[in-house]
Parts: structure tokens; C-alpha cells; sequence
């Protein structure tokens, strides 16, 4: 069985950085990255402006790719919401999902989705979007906003600001992926595979309460990590790779 992993909003399968490989020796399973169309090996396509949409998408590249269905989904923010559409959509293809960070309606509203004090930030991120030469102070300024770790921000930065400038996302797919995002309303009961909700305390982009109400309104574990910012497997891959263990029987 296969680990796809799903990535948010205007980032790609590069920036799980060591973390595809660690999963793998924890669970001694296949992993494998898909990036989101717009991002990544796909930031030459347009982003389709749904949840529904991007779905299509990655069903289609799974084909093209060989997968074998059903799936195990990990899935940050944006890459939730594609994992639970996808899940409730063709539930005979998901067989385990991992939700992080992620947010939806109609268990969280627009102020808890995307945090006031995010705000400014990412409107300072949208005013240089387009300029190369600002790439190292766009990561910077993405780097503080969803990771509480620094110890290894240095070769972060010169990696991410390497991604921003070898596969760079249109200002016009990050806008379409934040429309899909937005709009994206669930279906009301969970997907019918186990599913394992994970959050962090510190996560500054969308508040911790979105990954709480999703878990109760549905039932579901909810396991929330006391410091880690919003990209969780970037601050504390470990831990992730504990809560996973402690669900899923990795034998399976």
C-alpha cells in the first residue's frame, strides 16, 4: 500500500523536505508526492479554480503514474481538503487519511481559516509575488508565518528560495487555489475510511480550533501538537510519524 502525500497552497512535493523519507522508515511503507496542479513539476498548468477540480487532477496523475488505488492520503491545509473531497468522492480509492492543519466548511468560518494575525503578512507576500529578486523575502516571510523551528533556517531559505525560482506558481493558480480553498464546502458525513486529525497549538496561518471542530463534528481522533506552526512534518516529523503509528497498524 502506498502513502500519497498532498501539500497546501502554492507549494510542492519539495518542500516536504526530508519527511517522505522518514515516513517511509516508520511505517515501511511506500511514499510517494503529488503536487497540486499550478505547483511543482505541474507550475506550467493552470490550477483548476475548485477542490473538485484538483481532484480530477491528481486522480488523473495517479493513473499516468503507474499508482495502484486504493491510497493512503497525508494531507496539509489545502492538500486536506483535496484528501477529504477525494475521499467522500471515490471512497473504494482512499483506504487511510491523515488530515493536518487543514480547515473547512461548515466546521470553521473565514476569521478561523486564515487567521487575522496572517493578514498583513500574507499581503506583503501577494505585493511581491511576481519578483524574482524578492524570492529569498517571500520564504523568509513564509518560513515565520507557518514554522516555529530556525535551527535549520538557513538551508531552508536557500532551498526554498531555489523552488520559488526553478518552478515558480502564477500569481494566477495561487489566486485559483485560494478561490477552490475558500469556497470548499465538505459533505456532511466523514469519509468512511479511518481518518486521523492532526493540528498544532502554534500554527499562526489557521487556527488550531478548525482541526477541533472537524475532528468533533465528525468523530474522529484529534491529536494536537503543543508548539509546532503549521507546516507540522517541517517542526517535528517524529511526532507525526508517533501519532500515525499509534492509529494505523504499519503492517497494514
Amino acid at each position: 500500500m502506498t502513502w500519497i502525500l498532498l501539500r497546501g497552497l502554492a507549494r510542492e512535493s519539495r518542500h516536504w523536505g526530508h519527511f517522505p523519507q522518514q515516513l517511509a522508515a516508520a511505517t515501511g511503507q511506500a511514499v510517494l508526492t503529488l503536487d497540486l496542479p499550478g505547483n511543482g513539476a505541474l507550475s506550467a498548468d493552470a490550477s483548476p479554480a475548485t477542490v473538485g477540480g484538483i481532484v480530477a487532477a491528481l486522480r488523473l496523475q495517479a493513473v499516468e503514474k503507474g499508482i495502484s488505488l486504493p491510497v493512503k492520503l497525508l494531507a496539509m491545509s489545502l492538500g486536506g481538503m483535496v484528501a477529504v473531497d477525494w475521499a467522500q468522492r471515490y471512497p473504494d480509492e482512499v483506504e487511510q487519511l491523515v488530515l493536518i492543519n487543514t480547515s473547512m466548511r461548515p466546521f470553521s468560518g473565514f476569521a478561523e481559516r486564515l487567521r487575522p494575525r496572517s493578514w498583513l503578512a500574507l499581503a506583503k507576500i501577494a505585493c511581491y509575488w511576481r519578483q524574482d529578486a524578492k524570492a529569498a523575502q517571500i520564504e523568509s516571510a513564509i518560513h515565520r508565518l507557518t514554522c516555529k523551528t530556525a535551527q535549520n533556517r538557513s538551508s531552508d531559505m536557500a532551498q526554498w528560495s531555489n523552488i520559488r525560482r526553478s518552478a515558480p506558481v502564477s500569481a494566477g493558480s495561487a489566486l485559483r487555489q485560494l478561490w477552490a480553498a475558500a469556497r470548499f464546502t465538505c459533505k456532511p458525513a466523514p469519509p468512511v475510511c479511518p481518518v486521523l486529525v492532526l493540528s498544532s497549538k502554534g500554527d499562526d496561518l489557521v487556527n488550531p480550533v478548525c482541526s477541533s471542530r472537524l475532528a468533533s463534528g465528525w468523530q474522529l481522533p484529534h491529536n494536537q501538537h503543543p508548539w509546532a506552526g503549521h507546516d507540522l512534518p517541517h517542526d517535528d516529523a517524529l511526532w507525526v510519524c508517533e501519532q500515525m503509528l499509534g492509529k494505523f497498524d504499519k503492517n497494514k
